[in-house]
């Protein structure tokens, strides 16, 4: 699954096109490296994305094309917050 449309499915960004301009402009990281809208996650990848002043570390637990609001958490694992 693309990276832009992980960040939506699981509601961390409230938009496709805000998570893609964020990939775009290098404030998401996959494993380490800079990441591209187009990017392909997949379990067990380490998510880093900047918001701000923090950044925001996750772990993909699961990919599904879409879920429930009450879902969406059980697609990743928070690691670390300092946003």
């Amino acid at each position: 699954m693309r990276i832009d449309k992980f960040l939506k499915v699981s509601r961390i960004i409230k938009r496709r096109t805000v998570a893609s301009e964020m990939a775009q402009a290098g404030r998401v990281s996959v494993n380490g490296n800079r990441a591209k809208p187009a990017t392909v996650v997949k379990p067990g990848d380490i998510v880093e994305i900047g918001f701000g002043q923090g950044k925001t570390r996750i772990r993909v637990k699961e990919l599904r094309p879409t879920v429930r609001k009450e879902e969406a958490v059980e697609l990743y694992e928070l690691l670390e917050d300092d946003a």
